[in-house]
């Protein structure tokens, strides 16, 4: 029976296994954020579900890019790349200058209906440039150091506006993202070591001579110390997971989320989320989100096999950022991490996150599309001669000297 599944989804145009995963999650997502932003919906626009409109709102959207990127050929992106990374530079210069500040960050330009996060949007971008990069480069990464320094000067430039807004989280993921990118191409651990281990010593540089982000620091490795201060957020989602205990309060039977833990249906979603669904709630989520992540990375193999690797490597990107920063947000709900401002894919209310996701899924499922429909020939290795080569071989079988038989009564003369 399971060959017969194997067969016959062979035959679909997508992956509707992946698909149905992402409608469950998406679903998930609504309802958490109609829960969680009840009260501060109605504290600030007078009714309960302004929020949940917008989400709405923001996955229509979403839905609608995506069936029009879907429709985009994969060659578009892989030639295009250069531009779409100079694109989204220009957006991380613009929201320094014409951001919208919030709690003291530069991230989100706004653009009337919505406030876009070009964060966001950077990371499909390096997604598509290191897929680019890693077909063009794959053999040069392997084996040669200077393949991989190259990166150094457009991530550098990059990496330092993102730490300009600041935003951290997102310059440590997508560090994280090309580093495993580039493993997963088959470039040496020891790589791990120049993408990585620069990046986490800025931000040790940038977190000691800050008084303010040394406090986040202190107060996420013991927020106890100042319940009601630094500590305060931390303290109320971890009461808010503990609250649910294994089965949860319910669905709505969150108490946290009545104006006692901030950002409830932001950050903090996953919290008000455990409050209510308890420990088999969370267990089944993380089992969600690495199902999502298995059928990612299966397509990216089929990819592979199909010589797509492009496509195959935005695949593997794709299954990198989302799997990295579902697990940093939920490391940060429990205490295992320093408070990074990143949300739940396809679950924390916001419109940059959502839209961007939609977009980066439509990649995936055009990959998908040509790699059942359009598979492209294997490479053939011919070892050829050189042309002298050939040359003097053809001339050495017509000049060769052949055995032939003697005529009868000739005598034929020995030495």
């Amino acid at each position: 029976m399971l060959a017969h599944w194997r067969a016959e989804s062979q035959k679909w145009p997508m992956d509707y296994w992946l698909l149905g995963l992402l409608i469950m999650l998406v679903m998930m997502g609504l309802m958490m954020v109609a829960s969680s932003s009840v009260a501060i919906s109605e504290q600030r626009f007078g009714h309960p579900n302004h929020y949940l409109i917008r989400q709405i709102i923001s996955m229509g959207l979403g839905l609608f890019a995506a069936y029009l990127f879907f429709h985009v050929p994969l060659g578009m992106w892989e030639n295009n790349r250069g531009k779409l990374f100079l694109f989204g530079v220009l957006l991380l210069v613009a929201v320094l200058i014409f951001g919208r500040e919030i709690n003291g960050s530069k991230r989100w330009l706004p653009l009337g209906i919505m406030n876009f996060q070009p964060s966001e949007f950077m990371k499909l971008v390096i997604v598509i440039f290191m897929a680019g990069y890693l077909d063009r480069h794959a053999s040069a990464v392997k084996e040669n150091l200077g393949a991989v320094t190259r990166l150094a000067l457009p991530f550098g430039v990059m990496a330092i506006l993102l730490l300009l807004e600041p935003d951290y989280g997102s310059t440590f993921v997508i560090a994280i993202m090309i580093t495993g990118m580039l493993l997963i191409a088959g470039a040496p651990w020891r790589y791990f070591a120049l993408t990585v281990l620069p990046m986490v010593v800025i931000l040790v540089a940038l977190v000691v001579n800050s008084e303010y982000r040394m406090a986040r620091v202190t107060s996420f490795l013991d927020p106890w110390q100042d319940p009601f201060g630094a500590g305060y957020q931390l303290t109320q989602a971890l009461i808010a997971s503990g609250s649910g205990e294994w089965f949860g309060t319910g669905l709505g039977g969150s108490v946290q989320k009545l104006l006692y833990l901030p950002d409830a249906h932001t950050d903090f979603l996953f919290s008000i989320y455990g409050e209510e669904f308890g420990f088999i709630g969370v267990v089944f989520l993380v089992l969600l989100y690495l199902a999502i992540l298995h059928r990612l990375f299966r397509i990216g193999h089929k990819a592979w096999n199909a010589n797509h690797v492009f496509g195959s490597m935005v695949c593997f990107g794709i299954g990198i950022w989302i799997i990295l920063q579902a697990g940093i947000n939920m490391g940060v709900n429990l205490g295992a991490f320093p408070t990074k401002g990143l949300t739940l894919p396809f679950m924390s209310y916001g419109g940059s996150s959502l839209l961007m996701m939609s977009i980066a899924m439509a990649v995936v499922f055009r990959v998908d599309y040509e790699t059942r429909f359009y598979p492209r020939p294997k490479p053939e290795k011919v070892t050829e001669a050189m042309p002298d080569e050939k040359t003097a071989s053809k001339e050495s079988v017509k000049t060769s000297p052949q055995k032939k038989t003697p005529k009868k009564g000739v005598k034929v003369k020995t030495s």
